[in-house]
């Protein structure tokens, strides 16, 4: 995991390097201090001659430690500045990698991930290993240094009484080892607890109108009171480490310090040492065990930062299954001609969706797809701009195999309105114009007019300019299909796919839309989804799935006469209408 996110330091050694200088200057001056303040204590112990000359004296030490207290500042803010600089750039590059790695995501990759999963990756876990970075470059230089150098300070004051930091020693590494041991689980979990809670905030703020309208405000709040007390119960776990290893440190230093008080003084009612080398001492002491101290909690952080980092890494290191070829084919021109030969498509659970389709749609004709709830319909044109790919078979563009094609040239050929209608935050043009960045404002109109949409944008407050809220929840639903439906006929695509994407649209509106497909879109494949027969009794050819296969395929008068299960549907659909 290191070596892998070590690459986003790239660049950034001088600021480390800095932020290290920065911290070994403020510690030698720290460490100094002590030393410095002992020799005015033994200036003015053994000092015999004028009053005035030891008074400027101890003024030039005080100077002194004056310069040294704030060359100590100067590096350690210097240390806080590097550090948050290096720590910051590490994040956006990290966070900046890992956002174009799940934009490059097949549909099937981003199964794989829940939504809120890779929100807290995106957000909360890299936040951690920034911060965990920012600590290491203040305290990895400066806790072992200082430990190592006041324990050298310590041992030459007095060894016999430093003995003690060497019984201390092992209880340390034994305690750091119980926090690496049982804190690296506790914190996998804990980061999937917040999984949970993000998924169910939004879950519940992206339905808050289905909430109310079914006045399940209670459930949700229970939810996520549910949601919060595991992350609470799995946090408090975690910081149970932190509760239970504080005191004990502080126990031990505490011990340290009155065994160092009391055998010191009795070494210096012996005369083996000075009492001032006592208070000197036990400072020295005191920054030992402070520095292990440190080092444990550095240690805890890292326990968090790995479990974090793991899954930072489990993201970037996700192997994307739609890719380029090693030569892609970049068509100069395409006429849209669809084929699919001998398809067969499953998701992840292994279990084939579609079995053996074969058909062909020929360019510039309206082919029609309906069928039951769930028998493939939305999966058959899912796998022609390839946002998945196919388990058996071929599909073909122009006689040439999808998986052959530039991915970026193959999606540029084809539009496609999904079941779900997805709008963003910002104005309607801006929304229409993701269909054609460099779109006119006469284009723009054009395409609104052939979806119908004309009208009620006009009618808004602030026309072509009206500023949608996210999702475009100030929109009704088939004002929103009528929208994307006009941001992919603007992109004029060479095949238009159409899936059940006229569901809220009143049936007058969408004739007026299908008679612009024949009209305007005439050398436009059109692929249209559908559960209302009156969709595509029109179509050039009508496929009827069941279960995943092509039970017929013919034109509306053809599959009245011949298939039984587009007849049943059609007397359905009468007997509604009659009703």
């Amino acid at each position: 995991m290191i070596k892998k996110l070590s690459k986003y330091l790239k660049g950034l050694g001088w600021l480390c390097v800095a932020s290290a200088l920065g911290m070994i200057v403020e510690a030698m001056c720290e460490l100094a201090l002590p030393s410095v303040a002992n020799s005015v204590y033994e200036m003015v112990k053994t000092s015999t001659g004028d009053p005035a000359d030891l008074k400027l004296k101890i003024g030039k030490i005080g100077l002194l430690m004056l310069i040294m207290a704030i060359v100590g500042f100067c590096g350690g803010l210097m240390t806080m500045k590097t550090s948050s600089v290096a720590s910051q750039k590490f994040s956006y590059r990290l966070r900046k990698a890992m956002y174009d790695k799940i934009s490059s995501f097949s549909f099937k990759n981003i199964d794989t991930f829940s939504t809120s999963s890779l929100t807290t990756r995106l957000t909360n876990d890299v936040t951690m290993l920034q911060n965990t970075l920012m600590m290491g470059l203040r305290i990895l230089v400066r806790a072992p240094a200082l430990l190592i150098v006041s324990a050298v300070f310590a041992f030459s004051i007095n060894a016999k009484l430093s003995m003690i930091l060497l019984v201390l020693f092992p209880v340390m590494i034994v305690i750091i080892a119980v926090i690496l041991k049982f804190g690296f689980p506790m914190f996998q979990k804990m980061q999937k607890k917040i999984d949970n809670i993000n998924r169910v905030v939004q879950e519940n703020l992206i339905g808050i109108r289905v909430v109310k309208a079914y006045v399940r405000e209670d459930r949700e709040k229970d939810k996520f009171h549910e949601a919060s007390d595991d992350l609470a119960n799995q946090g408090s776990k975690a910081s149970g480490l932190i509760i239970t290893v504080m005191p004990i440190m502080m126990l031990l230093m505490n011990f340290v310090i009155i065994y160092i008080y009391y055998k010191g003084s009795i070494d210096a009612s012996n005369k083996l040492m000075d009492v001032g080398q006592i208070s000197v001492l036990a400072n020295y002491i005191v920054q030992v065990l402070m520095n292990i101290m440190m080092v444990s909690m550095l240690m805890l952080q890292l326990t968090r930062a790995k479990a974090c980092g793991d899954r930072v890494v489990e993201v970037l290191d996700t192997e994307i299954d739609i890719v380029n070829p090693e030569n892609p084919f970049k068509p100069t021109e395409s006429k849209g001609e669809v084929e699919f030969k001998n398809v067969s498509f499953g998701y992840n659970d292994g279990m084939d969706i579609l079995t053996d389709v074969s058909f062909k749609a020929k360019a510039g004709s309206v082919v029609g797809i309906i069928g039951s709830t769930g028998c493939g319909k939305s999966s058959l044109v899912n796998l022609i701009p390839r946002l998945y790919d196919v388990s058996g078979g071929e599909i073909l563009v122009d006689g040439v195999n999808v998986k052959d094609y530039d991915i970026e040239a193959l999606r540029e050929l084809i539009g496609v309105v999904l079941q779900k209608n997805v709008l963003f935050t910002g104005t309607i043009k801006e929304n229409i114009k993701w269909g054609k960045q460099d779109a006119t404002d006469e284009e723009i109109i054009s395409a609104c007019k052939a979806a119908q949409a004309h009208d009620f944008i006009m009618s808004q407050p602030d026309g072509y300019d009206t500023e949608l809220s996210q999702g475009g929840l100030n929109l009704s639903g088939g004002q929103k299909q009528r929208l994307c439906i006009a941001r992919a006929i603007i992109k004029q695509p060479k095949i238009l796919i159409l899936d059940d994407s006229t569901s809220a649209v009143d049936t007058a509106t969408e004739a007026k839309i299908r008679e612009c497909f024949y009209k305007e879109l005439k050398d436009t494949t059109v692929l249209i989804i559908a559960q209302r027969i009156s969709s595509v009794a029109q179509a050039d050819e009508i496929i009827v799935l069941d279960d995943g296969k092509i039970d017929s395929v013919g034109n509306h008068e053809e599959l009245m006469q011949t298939s039984e299960i587009y007849q049943e549907i059609y007397k359905t659909q009468q007997k509604g209408v009659m009703e």
